[in-house]
């Protein structure tokens, strides 16, 4: 039996057939001899028998449960951190072949955990190169055509070429920007450093940011909420993200709109609210407007990029905090994030 290839647990059960070999023996022997008060004698053998089974058997288990605490001790060291502990299984049975499983386990979960770490450097520093060699050609090609402009003057077909070259490099930036912010936090190059900043102040700091294409289109941006209302954030981030929402609510609502931006404390958690009354989402676009590049092709504009949604997503599940959306198709849509406080 399997049972028995643990040498411990052999000699526990040597131990107790030795036992109760040794109580039948002296039992048989006293009714044999017709010993004067043998039963008297019988029941103190049966009862030192007893002892030893129960000694025999206390200490084997308190070894195990030394060895048991051991392993756990070991186990919660790997938790917190410590990559180098492995449990000693340097005997045989089936305990010490899941000790030795476990401790296969961890040299492929630190195995894993390394390669993860290989492939994050190789993509911080990709994601470097990439940035900086992008970011060359792009300030260039704005220099270029600044100075064809300022050469251009007069020439009105030359000026509205140059004007829709700008709007393209433009939309080709805030791509390339928004790919590498997304690739940032995606591969953990970037942690959010909260401080405790007020609700307020970073919505009227996106507000204001908007201020001048809301007043050019005639959109209304409000905000609601209490002025003392706080929680920890990185500020620079959080205005990355409410500015995504707040854009995208801009570019689908027209003229005469409104967009609201409120705040809610309740017992646990911070609310912050981006709603707007304008054309609202398919029903069949709402599940997927988080996914990156995602477009619906009920849209006719050209504008989106289909990053600003999950950049904001991004940047909130950063936080640990919640999104999600809620729309009526012509009528508008709601973007509600969750923070714990």
């Amino acid at each position: 039996m399997k049972i028995f290839v643990n040498r411990k647990i052999k000699r526990l059960f040597g131990g107790i057939l030795l036992c109760i070999l040794l109580f039948t023996v002296i039992a048989v022997l006293l009714m044999e001899l017709e010993v004067r008060n043998a039963s008297g004698y019988t029941i103190a053998c049966f009862l030192l028998m007893s002892a030893t089974i129960l000694a025999l058997c206390y200490r084997y288990f308190s070894k195990q449960h030394k060895i048991m605490e051991n392993a756990i001790s070991q186990i919660t060291e790997y938790i917190s951190g410590n990559k180098e502990v492995m449990i000693e299984c340097n005997d045989e049975g089936e305990l010490y072949r899941l000790f030795h499983e476990v401790n296969s386990l961890v040299a492929i979960l630190n195995a894993h955990a390394e390669n993860e770490e290989s492939a994050k450097r190789f993509l911080r520093n990709t994601i470097s190169d990439i940035s900086h060699q992008l970011k060359t050609p792009l300030a260039a090609l704005n220099l270029y055509i600044g100075l064809i402009q300022d050469e251009a003057e007069g020439l009105a077909t030359i000026q509205d070429f140059s004007r829709l070259s700008e709007q393209e490099l433009d939309r080709m930036e805030a791509l390339v920007q928004n790919l590498l912010k997304i690739t940032k936090l995606d591969a953990g190059m970037i942690v959010p450093q909260k401080s405790l900043e007020n609700v307020s102040e970073i919505a009227e700091s996106v507000k204001n940011h908007f201020l001048f294409r809301a007043n050019q289109e005639g959109i209304e941006i409000c905000l609601s909420g209490s002025g003392e209302t706080t929680f920890l954030c990185d500020r620079s981030w959080m205005i990355e993200a409410i500015s995504n929402l707040v854009k995208n609510a801009l570019d689908h609502t027209g003229k005469g709109g409104r967009i609201r931006i409120e705040w809610r404390v309740f017992a646990s958690i911070v609310q912050i609210t981006i709603k707007d009354n304008g054309s609202g989402i398919y029903p069949e676009d709402l599940h997927h407007i988080f996914k990156r590049f995602y477009r619906s092709r009920y849209l006719k504009d050209t504008q989106g990029i289909g990053l600003g949604l999950p950049l904001a997503k991004a940047i909130v599940e950063a936080h640990n905090g919640t999104i999600e959306a809620d729309s009526i198709f012509g009528r508008g849509t709601s973007f509600t994030m969750n923070f714990l406080i």
